[in-house]
């Protein structure tokens, strides 16, 4: 959705094809959506014939489509009374392919959750948690290899790599 000058908020095609895909949810997010498809329905009783049929799944009460300035004001609200910092609604998505990364999820499977066309660009974007990841596996290997008798070291949570890294090509 975008707001035009000619036509106001305006239905526009994806940047490709391959933008327009399914992607898989998990169970709390296909139960949260069955509640709100439940709650859209009361909405819709209540609208009456003032009802707008757009066919989207987030809706104003009256089922017109949300303005984007509008679903920003609400998600910073919701920050707000969470008590969490301000991010843009985008860095959700951000969050959740970082989440999956940190979780050992493969790139080229984040890469296509994404729809990144490659996956350069996933690693590209998602560089700084990989070098995270990569001093926790060698933090892991050093504790697995040091010696029993010395006291283990603190683990680095830095992004920095370790003073004893080399160049690999």
């Amino acid at each position: 959705m975008q707001r035009t000058n000619s036509s106001g908020l305006t239905a526009l095609p994806t940047k490709t094809q391959s933008s327009e895909r399914r992607i898989a949810l998990p169970t709390p997010c296909l139960r949260s959506l069955e509640q709100h498809r439940d709650r859209q329905r009361q909405e819709r009783q209540s609208a009456g014939t003032s009802w707008r049929d757009s066919g989207y799944v987030f809706t104003r009460p009256d089922g017109a489509p949300i303005e984007g300035a509008t679903l920003t004001r609400h998600f910073n609200t919701l920050l707000r009374q969470a008590r969490l910092r301000r991010i843009r609604f985008h860095d959700l998505r951000h969050s959740a392919a970082t989440l999956l990364l940190e979780q050992g999820v493969e790139l080229v499977v984040i890469k296509e959750l994404l729809g990144h066309a490659h996956i350069g660009v996933t690693a590209t974007v998602y560089a700084h948690v990989r070098l995270r990841l990569q001093r926790q596996a060698i933090d892991l290997l050093g504790n697995a290899l040091r010696d029993p008798t010395k006291p283990a070291a603190e683990p680095d949570d830095g992004d920095e790599p370790p003073l004893c890294a080399i160049t690999v090509c």
